[in-house]
């Protein structure tokens, strides 16, 4: 046997071994196809796009973006349309981009370009087809390519060589940004009309045809929509699944395409009261088909308002059950996204829609306490630094995921006390005298009581509480927690921490601060002297308001500390927080009925300015000029529920009713959507979906609420605060 500490080189071989087991722990991440175009979000045109065209020539635009056509497609449901005429003496260009989605960032290394294309009357020649070229990130043109012929009233492949387009990087596809077609130098002044579809990068290997027979599980219908289910998908093969429907039983029409990961399909019809029938096929990567699923049937129907609730929490908690990482059970950051990186806050909202869900008679209490051990099972085990989880940690290997950049490799205390506050509500809820309840709150008081809040206050007389700690950078991100924001929870929790606690004076030198670090935070992040002193005391729209940035800023500021805290129990010197979440909530309304920037959509039935995906990146909308950008957020009024319950009811709605054939989907709303920019989110994120079926909840039955608070070490804590 070999002593690994008798010599430096020996260390060094041990360390190296370590290393490569850690690495092999680390499941590799799912690779995505790279794709430009699959479907536009939105009806009319194509927000990823641009038109432009000078002299002679045109091309059809709408705003300066590519329309879209839904009669016309290769899969389901549009295509680009592109619409020209070429003059000598001019030039059109139309540009469509890839819609980066958050977290989507591991491809299959490409080979080839492919798309479809078609064109509906005429056999189209060199000289009438466009130039193609790829942009890269900083709009550089590759090389330009010609498609030599297309035959009238068909769909064609076209399956291009990278290699062709000149110094393209195979190894980063996500260095090309899009696709440029463009009028050919040789123009006939004609006008054609080409739809092109599909649009992606192919990695190099041979399309298998499809063995497995698809298979339709089971087929519900609800007021405008029919959800579908299938097995998970095993096979590599499978690039997507392709819907039909049938309105009589017999004719079947493409209804909608679905990735091979989501093993389900929310088609909205728009119709109440009809039956519909519904195959699957498989597709392989050059898009032959399999054979044909059995077919199953269902019916739309008149709903309830209370069955509309239901219908909600229930999509909603489909993401945190079958769109759950694998190995831990966790919640996934967004889906699509990545498969393997949980989101720790995400998982704690995740953990009380699942008790919802339970409760609710979604999954059986059997199921929910085998997904509950598995869950605790991974905490343990998982990557913790004093006690605190990281923001992001890897499913497989539980070790921390510095999404947010290396300085973000440690301890996240908001993220923890978010996760805290979902498992404390489970150690309530499973209050049998068996041996899985048993273990389930054994675990559970393990992982509470291991948060050191106390080692977050940084220093011994520290007046705050703070944000991020790293074990090679320490308080690098240097980030005191200071409120008006969404950190209630840190301090409310830390006071009631049974091992370690911190003085309840705190929530007012830290949280409540009205000293001049807190001060400067807050009009510095607000723009503003409107409640930099924590108390606000100003009239916004007819309402006061006693504590709050600006106008209260985004609405996840009234849901994420209050999942589990009911604000009815949660009084301070200068509030009660139920009233003022509520004056929140209705301030957001109001502005929304105002619309000082006129953006289409809102008015009494579409409001909720919070925080959420949008069309460029990630953004915390608020009721404010310079916050408002146009986004509707469906979870910014449906978590309000509570607060504004007919407001609310009004909101959801509209947004399933009139909005649902782009906005509904397989986990419910999607995240975000514009009706002046014709754009909606391709995603579903963790953080927002959890909150609607917990505060739908809230309102119906008080469930979490009533959980959560009646835990002992919680209501200590709370009194702890009332004698400050």
């Amino acid at each position: 046997m070999v002593d690994c500490r008798s010599s430096n080189m020996s260390g060094k071989l041990l360390l190296i071994a370590c290393l490569c087991f850690s690495m092999l722990l680390k499941a590799q991440e799912y690779e995505h196809s790279y794709s430009i175009f699959t479907n536009s979000s939105m009806p009319e045109d194509h927000f990823f796009s641009h038109t432009s065209y000078t002299g002679g020539s045109t091309i059809e635009s709408n705003n300066g973006k590519i329309p879209v056509s839904e009669t016309f497609f290769h899969t389901p449901d549009n295509a680009l349309e592109l619409r020209y005429r070429s003059h000598a003496d001019g030039k059109w260009d139309a540009t469509v981009y890839r819609s980066g989605k958050r977290g989507m960032d591991h491809f299959e290394k490409p080979a080839f370009l492919s798309l479809w294309v078609f064109s509906l009357s005429e056999t189209m020649t060199e000289n009438d087809l466009p130039l193609i070229r790829l942009m890269s990130e900083d709009s550089s043109l590759s090389s330009g390519l010609s498609i030599v012929t297309l035959n009238a009233n068909e769909w064609q492949r076209m399956l291009i060589p990278l290699d062709l387009f000149g110094n393209i990087d195979r190894d980063h596809p996500e260095n090309t940004i899009g696709i440029v077609f463009s009028q050919q130098v040789n123009a006939d002044a004609e006008l054609h009309t080409l739809y092109v579809d599909d649009i992606e990068f192919m990695a190099e290997k041979p399309a298998h045809s499809i063995i497995l027979k698809p298979e339709i599980k089971d087929a519900k219908g609800y007021a405008m929509h029919v959800d579908i289910n299938w097995p998970q998908i095993t096979d590599p093969n499978v690039h997507l699944v392709k819907i039909y429907r049938s309105c009589d039983g017999s004719i079947y029409q493409p209804a909608g395409i679905q990735q091979p990961f989501i093993n389900r399909f929310a088609d909205f019809t728009g119709e109440t009261g009809k039956n519909y029938s519904y195959l699957i096929t498989f597709l392989n990567s050059s898009y032959e088909e399999s054979e044909f699923s059995e077919p199953v049937s269902a019916s739309t129907r008149v709903m309830s308002n209370d069955e509309l609730l239901t219908m909600v929490q229930e999509t909603s908690f489909r993401y945190y059950w079958e769109g759950s990482e694998a190995t831990s059970g966790m919640a996934r950051e967004n889906i699509p996204g990545r498969h393997n990186m949980v989101a720790t806050g995400a998982s704690g909202f995740g953990i009380m829609a699942l008790i919802v869900g339970t409760e609710r008679g979604f999954i059986s209490r059997e199921e929910s306490v085998e997904r509950f051990l598995k869950i605790l099972r991974f905490l343990e085990g998982a990557q913790k630094f004093h006690g605190a989880f990281p923001h992001f940690m890897d499913g497989p290997s539980g070790k921390v995921e510095p999404f947010f950049g290396l300085r973000d490799n440690g301890a996240d205390l908001v993220e923890t006390s978010f996760l805290m506050e979902g498992i404390l509500a489970a150690r309530q809820y499973f209050s049998r005298d068996d041996e899985q309840e048993r273990l389930i709150r054994q675990k559970i008081t393990g992982i509470w009581e291991g948060v050191e809040y106390d080692w977050f206050r940084r220093y011994r007389d520290g007046d705050y509480l703070f944000w991020h700690w790293s074990p090679d950078q320490g308080w690098i991100i240097d980030h005191r927690l200071i409120g008006w924001n969404e950190t209630m929870v840190v301090y409310l929790l830390a006071i009631a921490s049974p091992t370690h606690p911190v003085p309840a004076s705190m929530y007012y030198t830290g949280w409540a601060s009205q000293g001049h670090i807190a001060q400067t935070y807050r009009s510095r992040w607000g723009q503003s002297t409107d409640g930099d002193m924590y108390t606000n005391g100003n009239t916004y729209y007819g309402i006061t308001l006693d504590v709050g940035v600006n106008n209260g800023g985004p609405l996840f500021f009234t849901h994420y500390s209050y999942l589990a805290y009911d604000p009815h129990f949660i009084t301070d010197r200068y509030t009660n927080y139920f009233v003022n979440n509520q004056n929140i909530a209705k301030i957001n309304y109001r502005y929304c009925l105002n619309n000082p920037k006129g953006f289409k959509g809102y008015g009494e039935d579409g409001w909720g300015l919070t925080a959420s995906d949008g069309p460029f990146d990630y953004s915390a909308d608020e009721p404010v000029i310079r916050q408002d950008h146009g986004k509707l957020t469906p979870t910014g009024a449906i978590s309000s529920f509570p607060y504004t319950p007919e407001e609310s009811m009004k909101a959801l709605k509209n947004y399933y009713f009139n909005y649902g054939h782009f906005l509904w989907g397989e986990y419910g709303f999607r995240d975000a959507f514009s009706l002046t920019a014709n754009w909606c989110s391709e995603i579903y994120m963790g953080l927002n979906q959890a909150p609607m079926t917990v505060m739908i909840e809230n309102y119906r039955t008080g469930l979490i609420w009533k959980l959560f608070m009646q835990d002992p070490e919680i209501q200590e804590g709370l009194r702890k605060l009332e004698a400050e």
